[in-house]
Protein backbone atom coordinates (compact mmCIF):
# COMPACT_ATOMS: atom_id res chain seq x y z
CA UNK A 1 0.00 0.00 0.00
CA UNK A 2 1.17 3.34 -0.95
CA UNK A 3 0.96 6.46 1.38
CA UNK A 4 0.61 9.55 -0.08
CA UNK A 5 0.97 13.18 1.97
CA UNK A 6 4.16 14.56 3.46
CA UNK A 7 5.89 13.79 7.20
CA UNK A 8 6.43 15.55 9.82
CA UNK A 9 10.18 16.10 9.12
CA UNK A 10 9.64 17.13 5.40
CA UNK A 11 6.61 19.87 6.83
CA UNK A 12 9.09 20.95 9.54
CA UNK A 13 11.95 21.24 6.95
CA UNK A 14 9.95 23.62 4.44
CA UNK A 15 8.89 25.76 7.65
CA UNK A 16 12.39 26.28 8.77
CA UNK A 17 13.32 27.33 5.20
CA UNK A 18 10.54 29.69 4.82
CA UNK A 19 12.14 30.82 8.67
CA UNK A 20 15.22 30.89 7.52
CA UNK A 21 14.54 33.08 3.87
CA UNK A 22 12.01 35.65 5.74
CA UNK A 23 15.22 36.23 8.63
CA UNK A 24 17.31 36.79 5.71
CA UNK A 25 14.98 39.45 3.52
CA UNK A 26 13.63 41.02 7.08
CA UNK A 27 16.36 43.38 8.00
CA UNK A 28 17.10 44.47 4.61
CA UNK A 29 13.16 45.74 4.14
CA UNK A 30 12.96 47.59 7.70
CA UNK A 31 13.45 51.10 7.56
CA UNK A 32 12.46 51.53 4.00
CA UNK A 33 9.00 52.75 4.67
CA UNK A 34 10.32 56.12 6.89
CA UNK A 35 13.06 56.21 3.60
CA UNK A 36 10.15 56.70 1.67
CA UNK A 37 8.41 59.04 2.93
CA UNK A 38 11.49 61.07 3.25
CA UNK A 39 12.11 60.89 -0.34
CA UNK A 40 8.28 61.50 -1.07
CA UNK A 41 8.80 64.62 1.19
CA UNK A 42 11.72 65.38 -0.79
CA UNK A 43 9.82 65.24 -4.19
CA UNK A 44 7.36 67.11 -3.29
CA UNK A 45 9.35 69.98 -1.83
CA UNK A 46 11.90 69.83 -5.00
CA UNK A 47 9.86 69.39 -7.67
CA UNK A 48 5.76 69.24 -7.11
CA UNK A 49 5.16 72.14 -4.97
CA UNK A 50 8.19 74.27 -6.34
CA UNK A 51 6.69 73.71 -9.63
CA UNK A 52 3.33 75.04 -8.61
CA UNK A 53 4.99 77.80 -6.68
CA UNK A 54 7.43 78.64 -9.59
CA UNK A 55 4.32 78.98 -12.13
CA UNK A 56 2.21 81.05 -9.58
CA UNK A 57 4.81 83.26 -9.97
CA UNK A 58 5.04 83.94 -13.46
CA UNK A 59 1.55 84.55 -13.44
CA UNK A 60 1.51 86.44 -10.82
CA UNK A 61 5.32 88.35 -10.41
CA UNK A 62 5.71 87.17 -7.07
CA UNK A 63 5.02 84.14 -4.40
CA UNK A 64 2.14 84.06 -2.26
CA UNK A 65 3.12 85.51 1.05
CA UNK A 66 3.59 83.54 4.42
CA UNK A 67 0.14 84.38 5.36
CA UNK A 68 -1.06 83.13 1.97
CA UNK A 69 0.87 80.15 2.19
CA UNK A 70 0.28 77.16 0.19
CA UNK A 71 -3.38 77.70 -0.15
CA UNK A 72 -2.98 80.34 -2.67
CA UNK A 73 -2.15 77.52 -5.38
CA UNK A 74 -5.34 76.24 -5.49
CA UNK A 75 -7.52 79.24 -3.83
CA UNK A 76 -7.48 82.61 -5.19
CA UNK A 77 -5.56 85.01 -3.18
CA UNK A 78 -6.85 88.80 -2.72
CA UNK A 79 -3.69 90.01 -3.81
CA UNK A 80 -3.37 87.82 -6.52
CA UNK A 81 -3.40 89.61 -10.31
CA UNK A 82 -3.36 87.52 -12.92
CA UNK A 83 -4.20 83.89 -10.59
CA UNK A 84 -4.12 81.15 -13.69
CA UNK A 85 -4.81 78.30 -10.91
CA UNK A 86 -5.36 75.94 -9.61
CA UNK A 87 -1.98 75.27 -9.51
CA UNK A 88 -2.48 72.04 -7.23
CA UNK A 89 -5.72 70.35 -7.27
CA UNK A 90 -5.30 69.40 -3.15
CA UNK A 91 -3.58 71.30 0.04
CA UNK A 92 0.17 69.74 0.35
CA UNK A 93 0.21 67.44 2.98
CA UNK A 94 3.21 66.05 3.81
CA UNK A 95 3.96 62.23 4.06
CA UNK A 96 3.62 62.11 7.80
CA UNK A 97 0.19 63.76 7.23
CA UNK A 98 0.97 67.36 8.17
CA UNK A 99 0.90 70.24 6.33
CA UNK A 100 4.25 71.73 4.78
CA UNK A 101 5.38 74.58 6.43
CA UNK A 102 6.16 78.18 3.80
CA UNK A 103 7.49 81.26 4.58
CA UNK A 104 7.84 84.34 1.78
CA UNK A 105 9.92 85.88 1.55
CA UNK A 106 12.00 82.80 3.33
CA UNK A 107 14.52 82.84 5.89
CA UNK A 108 16.98 81.04 4.63
CA UNK A 109 16.45 81.85 1.06
CA UNK A 110 15.58 85.45 1.23
CA UNK A 111 15.18 85.41 -2.74
CA UNK A 112 11.89 83.44 -2.49
CA UNK A 113 10.76 81.45 -0.34
CA UNK A 114 11.47 78.91 2.41
CA UNK A 115 9.93 75.10 2.26
CA UNK A 116 9.81 72.15 4.38
CA UNK A 117 8.14 69.36 6.39
CA UNK A 118 9.25 68.26 9.97
CA UNK A 119 9.52 64.84 8.63
CA UNK A 120 8.82 62.05 11.33
CA UNK A 121 8.98 63.52 14.62
CA UNK A 122 6.95 66.73 13.80
CA UNK A 123 9.55 69.25 15.15
CA UNK A 124 12.03 71.09 13.63
CA UNK A 125 15.42 69.10 13.84
CA UNK A 126 17.79 67.35 12.12
CA UNK A 127 15.70 64.85 10.69
CA UNK A 128 13.32 67.73 8.91
CA UNK A 129 13.06 67.85 4.43
CA UNK A 130 13.72 71.63 3.38
CA UNK A 131 14.54 73.43 0.42
CA UNK A 132 17.78 74.57 1.52
CA UNK A 133 21.26 73.45 2.10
Amino acid sequence: MKRQGFTLIELMLVVIIIGALVAMVMPRLTGRGEQARAQAAKADIQANIATALKLYELDNGSFPATDEGLNGLFNKPASAANWNGPYLERKPIDPWGREYKYKSPGEHRSGDYDLYSLGKDGVESADDIKNWE
